[in-house]
């Protein structure tokens, strides 16, 4: 067994008092703290300085998934309440598509009181451009975490309107607060597009119209992807050792357009988030395969220890070329795949050069990605923010990382 399977998490534990989480975000978006690392130097300034610390030509990359209205409670005739949270589509499987439906669409939910729910339809009374709907949801399969859940309805509205009428925009539990109306723009970025997320990218949480605009002054080129960031970015890692724990699966659209710029400037990317940098680096270990393994695929799919059992060493500039000549030779515009990728210490990153990024939970993931990227230097990053008082989590300070 690999030694990056024997990473003990409790390494990546550092105490967070609950008065550092923060609970809103400041009022205005580019207020908030900016740290700075470069090369194991740390400084601290506001995020609307940003564009001075980011290095002239680079390549800044956005994810610009949407989070819907991802949480739906029904009440029965007996007066419990069934919460429905809708995780991915399973019929169209496309979030798009599933969006366009008119009838009905088929998700994976978890259910909350599923106990309550034994059997037959949940209804739900929606008024849409003050138009009566009915929305109904059947349990169509079950399984031990998650239940496939049919859901139909009349009107002739799409699934994307009435699950915007429906629910209720999910925030993360660590919040210990309900949604409130403020969260409908504060926990969606200013570029968020395409809908089909649960948790917000929160790196970009803190981007301002006002801020993109600057940036091209210093000739920063941005791009995005698409990542719809699933409710298992929540997921603690509950194993002694990184080996015991399941990655979720996300799915990423990017298109041959960005990739022929990633290509232009693979050594000057800066990713937005944890997201943008698991899209990117997951791209690279697609290009990595054969040109046959690459036709061969039907869903292409980047598994959760593929980067650390890969023997291929492609270059940078090989895999993209790989990935721009599977798109030309199956004519297709935009590369849609999934990925379980885990980015743990020992990872040896091929696109990403920087990141944006806020402070993660401690024993998560999202800080062992981090870790991999500064070295053991993450416990010095957060010693000093919590000296110096930064604010922690989704709506909390901002972090830019540079090598």
């Amino acid at each position: 067994m690999s030694d990056y399977k024997n990473i003990e998490i409790q390494d990546f534990y550092y105490d967070l008092p609950e008065k550092y989480i923060a609970k809103y975000p400041v009022i205005d978006r580019s207020g908030s703290k900016l740290l700075i690392w470069r090369n194991g130097v740390i400084r601290k300034d506001l995020f609307s300085n940003i564009s001075q610390y980011l290095p002239d030509n680079s390549l800044m990359i956005f994810n610009n998934t949407r989070v819907i209205h991802a949480r739906i409670f029904f009440r029965k005739e007996s007066g419990a309440i069934i919460e429905l949270f809708c995780l991915e589509p399973v019929h169209p499987s496309d979030h798009q598509l599933a969006f366009l439906e008119r009838e009905k669409t088929t998700w994976k939910c978890m259910t909350g009181n599923l106990k309550k729910w034994k059997t037959g339809l949940l209804e739900k009374k929606l008024s849409i451009n003050d138009k009566s709907v009915t929305l109904k949801a059947r349990k169509a399969a079950v399984s031990a975490n998650t239940q496939t859940i049919e859901f139909s309805w009349d009107g002739g509205f799409s699934f994307a309107e009435i699950i915007d009428h429906a629910g209720v925009l999910p925030i993360p539990p660590y919040l210990k607060r309900e949604t409130e109306p403020s969260d409908e723009d504060n926990y969606q970025t200013v570029y968020a597009k395409l809908n089909g997320s649960v948790a917000a990218p929160t790196a970009g949480l803190h981007f301002t119209k006002n801020i993109l605009d600057r940036l091209p002054d210093k000739n920063i080129r941005s791009c995005e992807v698409t990542l719809h960031v699933g409710a298992g970015t929540f997921q603690p890692v509950r194993s002694d050792k990184i080996e015991g724990h399941k990655m979720h699966t996300e799915k990423v659209i990017i298109s041959k357009h960005v990739i022929k710029q990633l290509l232009a400037n693979h050594d000057r990317i800066i990713a937005v988030g944890t997201t943008s940098v698991r899209s990117v680096e997951s791209l690279y270990w697609l290009g990595s395969r054969t040109k046959d393994q690459l036709l061969k695929e039907q869903n292409l799919h980047v598994s959760q220890w593929e980067p650390y059992e890969n023997k291929i060493s492609a270059g940078v500039v090989k895999s993209l070329e790989n990935i721009l000549n599977y798109l030309k030779k199956t004519g297709r515009d935009n590369l849609n795949f999934s990925t379980d990728i885990i980015i743990v210490p020992g990872y040896d990153f091929r696109l990403t050069r920087g990141m944006v990024t806020n402070f993660h939970l401690p024993g998560s993931t999202l800080l062992l990605l981090v870790s991999a990227f500064l070295g053991n230097d993450w416990k010095k990053i957060y010693d000093f923010a919590l000296t110096e008082g930064f604010r922690f989590l989704s709506y909390g300070d901002s972090n830019l990382y540079l090598k």
